[in-house]
């Protein structure tokens, strides 16, 4: 029997699919359920199985090489087999992707010029002032020789006397170049006369000099978009763009929940309970209690479902990928701590199962292991809703008139105004308060 190795559909957004590597090589003898190759899809890489038996005859797309979804990679028949009629429909056997290129490391010489190091200084133009100009002076007009006597009428030196004139510096205008009233009254009127020549100003006053450290590189590079972070710049649009979100926060005491978690995790044997496990147990019970939340647009109808899928948005360094938790309102919330500490550490290795990748009815994004108090998160379509979760915070609170500290959480949750209101998104989100404010509850 043939049977065609595809490039599965992983994802609801994936349109090609790269073959990361063969497990398999051919000839070698292959069972239904035996994992035959990695592939790279828009979130993460996925170990695919071998849906029939027999020998892997051929590859037909080797590591490297991206192809769409639905195209086929491979074939596994019998050794007797005839694969004519399959190799004539095949495409042709691509070799693997060429490695992008790696800049060579940038030299200082080759690099883009460091910016010079900028450092004010003071101005050093040289100022010469200028005396202005008296009338009836001459720079010939200076004190007599051997301090002789000064040819001024005694009207002249009465007048001088009382303005302050220095008639040492005055020429006079009258018979014999004496001095007269008139240029005594002149000068008076006019701007003082410099005796000395004017000092130079002084300096400006020190600017402080700021020093740019010398840098080496380039100063950016461009780095190619990831297949994850293609996926995420196409979707996110289509997300907040059409998706009409709104938004309902509230603030959780989780006083009694911090305690219940620390006593269940002192239990020897049992599984470390996170705050996060808590957080998927109230949503899945809630979501029980509030269908309408547990909700999908499809086209002319609203698709509700009846069963707790739960995404959880886990941060990779290439992206952020949500891996699900299945029938979470069914599991003990021991059973959710296992389950959800396993696809987290599998997603950060690339090793997610392909169902482990979709067909989450609800999403939770948790940042508060990075002390956010409080934020908002873009629904995951074709969900209807996510929940944004916070740190659990020590703060001061008012319980029964007095004043304690206590631990407070904020959950945002943002829905789809398409699929509910704001009473039902309230609604659902006071039902997981209160599950979080009775922890006991979570237990049964």
């Amino acid at each position: 029997m043939i049977t065609k190795v595809l490039m599965p559909k992983l994802s609801e957004a994936m349109e090609t699919g790269k073959v990361i590597k063969w497990l398999k090589k051919e000839g070698d003898a292959i069972k239904g359920g035996d994992v035959i190759a990695e592939i790279e899809t828009d979130k993460a890489n996925v170990e695919i199985e071998a849906f029939g038996s027999g020998v892997l005859r051929k590859i037909l797309i080797g590591e490297g090489g991206q192809v769409p979804v639905g195209e086929m990679i491979g074939v596994i028949a019998d050794p007797a087999d005839d694969l004519g009629a399959v190799a004539a429909g095949a495409p042709a056997k691509r070799p693997a992707a060429a490695p992008a290129p790696v800049p060579a490391p940038v030299s200082p010489a080759s690099a883009v010029p460091a910016m010079e190091s900028y450092r004010s200084t003071p101005e050093t133009t040289k100022v010469v002032p200028m005396a202005p100009a008296l009338p009836n002076r001459s720079p010939s007009a200076a004190p007599a020789a051997g301090g002789g006597r000064i040819k001024a009428s005694p009207l002249a030196r009465k007048v001088a006397a009382q303005s302050g004139v220095d008639l040492r510096l005055l020429q006079g205008t009258g018979p014999g170049g004496r001095i007269v009233r008139r240029d005594v009254e002149s000068a008076a009127t006019s701007p003082a006369p410099a005796v000395a020549a004017a000092a130079a100003p002084a300096p400006a006053a020190a600017r402080p000099q700021f020093v740019i450290p010398q840098r080496t590189g380039a100063e950016f590079e461009d780095k190619p978009l990831s297949s994850m972070r293609a996926i995420i710049a196409k979707r996110m649009p289509l997300s907040k763009g059409p998706v009409p979100h709104f938004y309902v926060t509230s603030d959780v005491s989780m006083d009694r929940a911090w305690a219940l978690r620390a006593e269940l995790n002192a239990l020897e044997g049992q599984p470390k309970i996170s705050v996060t496990d808590m957080i998927v147990k109230a949503c899945a019970l809630a979501l029980l209690k509030n269908p309408g939340v547990n909700a999908q647009l499809q086209g002319q109808s609203i698709r509700v479902f009846h069963r707790a899928h739960i995404g959880l948005a886990i941060a990779l360094d290439e992206g952020l990928i949500t891996a699900v938790v299945r029938d979470c309102d069914a599991k003990p919330l021991a059973q959710i701590a296992v389950e959800a500490r396993d696809v987290a550490e599998r997603a950060r290795g690339g090793k997610l199962r392909a169902q482990e990748l979709s067909g989450a009815t609800f999403s939770i994004s948790n940042l508060g292991m990075y002390d956010v108090e409080e934020f908002s998160a873009i629904i995951n379509p074709p969900e209807g809703a996510i929940l944004a979760v916070g740190s659990v915070l020590e703060k001061p609170v008012v319980d029964g008139g007095q004043l304690r500290v206590g631990r407070r959480m904020k959950m945002t949750i943002s829905c789809d105004h398409r699929v509910m209101d704001g009473a039902m998104g309230a609604r659902f989100l006071q039902d997981a308060k209160r599950l979080l404010e009775e922890p006991l509850r979570l237990l049964v």
